[in-house]
């Protein structure tokens, strides 16, 4: 079973990073919200056998981007923590996928930080599984698979429906 946490705490701590993604300082994730510091996150594609991406709709609990579509999973580096370790954390923790020596975790794209990812530096990894995933509740309303040009019609068509930050890293995804 997930974590059933609440979906995000402003008390949680990150790594406050310069403009070349290095530690140089420690805040809360109220205080770099808040104040537009610089941090770490990632997102995970998680695609199916037949080439279909998972992608989630967003509690309306989060703080940002409720009810919206986004990536597979997604989240903040803790404090200390490096991406990969965030990326396994985030799938169990979002969609309840525990991933072995067997599925892996393949980097595809680096974002700087920018307005369009809310000040972060991205890394987007992709996995092929075909689940079975356990959605949590306090992080998630439901997941979808979607073809890949779905995906873009749809976000031209209804950009508002998807976080911004996936409608930023979807389309550097798509030009690779």
């Amino acid at each position: 079973m997930p974590n059933q946490a609440p979906a995000q705490r402003g008390d949680e701590v990150f790594d406050v990073v310069n403009e070349h993604d290095e530690v140089i300082g420690h805040a809360t994730r109220r205080e770099v919200h808040a104040r537009g510091l610089r941090h770490r996150a990632v997102h995970v594609l998680v695609f199916d056998a037949q080439g279909r991406v998972f992608l989630q709709k967003r509690s309306m609990a989060k703080d940002s981007a409720p009810g919206c579509w986004d990536s597979s999973c997604s989240g903040h580096l803790d404090a200390g923590e490096d991406y990969i370790p965030a990326a396994r954390r985030e799938l169990v923790e979002e969609i309840g996928l525990h991933i072995t020596g067997l599925h892996l975790l393949t980097p595809v794209l680096r974002s700087e930080a920018c307005a369009d990812t809310g000040n972060e530096f991205v890394w987007v990894y992709r996995l092929q599984s075909e689940g079975p995933f356990v959605l949590n509740p306090a992080e998630i309303e439901r997941g979808e698979w979607f073809a890949p040009g779905e995906v873009t019609r749809r976000i031209a068509e209804h950009p508002a429906e998807y976080a911004r930050s996936f409608r930023y890293l979807w389309a550097k995804f798509c030009a690779l």
